[in-house]
């Protein structure tokens, strides 16, 4: 576990978020994955991988304004503010900043997500 290694995941992250790769997605996400959004929403695995699937959430950017990393052995800990915008199936446009929290695990030699947590920055 290492710091470049971790940044390297973060940007395989970004990018199928922003491209709706469902296959990157499903290699990036625990089965265990407890992802809790702005909302406040407790989604899983397949929840969060369906919003791409069925497109009801478009995010066009996501620009990494900060991140900082911590490093546990297996575990690693990133917490990432970004300016994103996209929009809603129902027409609705969503942005602004927000700040991520993910703990990423070394599973059989890569790296995935077991748990996210976001909040509105503004």
């Amino acid at each position: 576990m290492n710091q470049a290694r971790v940044i390297e995941y973060e940007e395989m992250l970004r990018s199928a978020m922003l491209s709706n790769n469902v296959e990157l997605l499903e290699e990036l996400l625990s089965d265990e994955l407890i992802f809790v959004n702005h909302f406040g929403q407790w989604l899983s695995k397949e929840e969060d991988i369906n919003a791409h699937r069925s497109k009801s959430l478009d995010i066009a950017g996501i620009e990494v304004l900060e991140q900082e990393i911590k490093l546990f052995q297996e575990l690693a800990v990133t917490v990432t503010k970004v300016a994103l915008n996209g929009s809603l199936a129902t027409g609705e446009s969503i942005g602004g900043e927000y700040s991520y929290t993910r703990v990423w695990k070394d599973v059989g030699g890569k790296l995935k997500v077991v748990s996210c947590h976001c909040s509105s920055s503004a």
